[in-house]
């Protein structure tokens, strides 16, 4: 059971940090994705994929005390920061995660704002479908986001290069 909060801890530890609850979502969403062994289930969501067990997995950690999540006032809303405590560390010391390269991955993804990760994911998300009906869909179901039709190319692009990354880095 410990073994799927174990690897969260890691992509937390590889991450140093990880400002906000979507981008976090998003980070472990994409990972998952590009073959990092993450088994939550997700479903999409008002922000793309969401997964109802990373929320309550971060929850149970943070309550066992080996994640720090730190609730910030920003203008109207509240932001979350999440970041190792030591008996976080102690733990993952114990309980080793193999997940070569994922660090690599992770810091460019946190480098990345949290929309564009929410783009990322979405066009992940429907990544059967052709580009076309992708973007389709984005229009559609992101509108409020006014995502441009240069920024759904850029995630495509992103989407090969981590997967590129992925693949050599293995």
């Amino acid at each position: 059971m410990l073994k799927d909060h174990a690897k969260i801890i890691h992509a937390i530890a590889a991450s140093d940090e990880i400002v906000g609850r979507k981008k976090l979502q998003k980070m472990i969403y994409i990972a998952k994705k590009i073959n990092y062994p993450f088994h939550e289930k997700f479903a999409f969501h008002f922000y793309g994929p969401y997964s109802e067990e990373l929320t309550l997995r971060i929850e149970e950690l943070c309550n066992m005390g080996f994640l720090n999540e730190i609730k910030e006032k920003k203008g109207g809303y509240y932001q979350y920061r999440y970041t190792l405590t030591e008996s976080g560390t102690e733990f993952l010391e114990l309980n080793e995660v193999s997940m070569p390269h994922l660090k690599d991955c992770l810091v460019d993804m946190n480098g990345q704002s949290a929309r564009f990760l929410e783009l990322v994911s979405t066009v992940l998300y429907f990544e059967e479908l052709p580009k076309e009906e992708v973007k389709e869909k984005i229009f559609t179901l992101k509108s409020k986001q006014r995502y441009t039709e240069e920024e759904i190319n850029q995630a495509y692009h992103y989407i090969d290069a981590l997967n590129t990354k992925a693949a050599i880095l293995s």
